[in-house]
């Protein structure tokens, strides 16, 4: 196994291996859908901006850079309290089999004071957008979500919540329609999901930590979350789920995001993902 793939634990055949030295490796920003006018964009998703590949530059000593290498995938929010941002890799799955996401990733505010501002980006998350195949019955569209609330009104809050109310989703046409699934609302807590992360202790140091989720597409069910070293209790977890939707058959995306909880650009980088499946 090479160096790259070596901080990873890959199941049996590796769908994506993204490291962002290489590029944008097929990631891009989460376009809203819009028909006949791109004023049919709903407001959560015109606020969007595209990721970029950055060195993570500062004022006080240089380029931060990833894990191993100069380039790692930045998204930014706009300068707005709860403005949000994301990435999206869209995929489809040839076996409806267990899959795993691994990714390292940190956060930040702007480092536009000189103070740890560690309450200013309200959260970091990360969901899958899945839809079974076009034969299977009972068809679903399942999204499961999860983010890291890190603050709320300057209360350095600590929590992973999920997401399982699904928010109303606007026609506008009988082949599409839009629903903003990642807004500020019907958020739960996760059952221990209490964590706190290491973060730095100036505004322009950041530290890389290690993610995990592991999903079974025969069922389209959470199995499995890690964080560094906490294994989370998914017991309580639900998916958001929803009848098939009519054009998304097989469907495997798998989307980033992060919020600014005050005016103050936040961002989030992923040094690397890997994306791997049982068979």
């Amino acid at each position: 196994m090479t160096p790259e793939l070596s901080r990873f634990d890959p199941l049996k055949r590796i769908l994506a291996f993204d490291d962002f030295d290489r590029g944008f490796c097929g990631w891009a920003q989460h376009q809203g859908n819009y028909e006949g006018s791109l004023d049919s964009v709903l407001p959560g998703y015109a606020q969007m901006q595209p990721p970029m590949l950055s060195t993570l530059p500062n004022w006080d000593f240089g380029s931060h850079g990833g894990v191993d290498g100069g380039y790692v995938m930045k998204i930014q929010t706009l300068p707005v309290a709860g403005a949000r941002s994301s990435a999206v890799k869209r995929l489809t799955f040839r076996d409806a089999c267990p899959i795993r996401l691994e990714f390292y990733f940190t956060f930040k505010p702007e480092a536009s004071e000189l103070t740890l501002s560690e309450s200013d980006v309200r959260a970091f998350g990360l969901l899958f957008d899945l839809q079974s195949g076009d034969r299977t019955p009972n068809g679903e569209r399942v999204m499961p979500h999860l983010r890291f609330l890190n603050a709320r009104d300057g209360d350095h809050v600590q929590k992973w919540q999920f997401k399982r109310a699904v928010e109303h989703a606007a026609t506008l046409s009988n082949k599409t329609a839009t629903h903003d699934h990642m807004a500020d609302s019907g958020w739960e807590d996760l059952p221990g999901g209490d964590q706190k992360l290491c973060y730095n202790e100036i505004a322009t140091k950041v530290n890389w930590h290690y993610g995990r989720i592991d999903i079974d597409l025969a069922t389209l069910r959470v199995t499995g979350f890690r964080i560094n070293d906490r294994v989370h209790d998914m017991g309580a977890f639900a998916e958001m789920r929803m009848p098939a939707w009519r054009n998304l058959w097989c469907m495997l995306n798998v989307l980033f995001f992060v919020e600014t909880d005050v005016d103050k650009r936040a961002w989030a980088a992923i040094d690397s993902v890997c994306l791997s499946s049982a068979e």
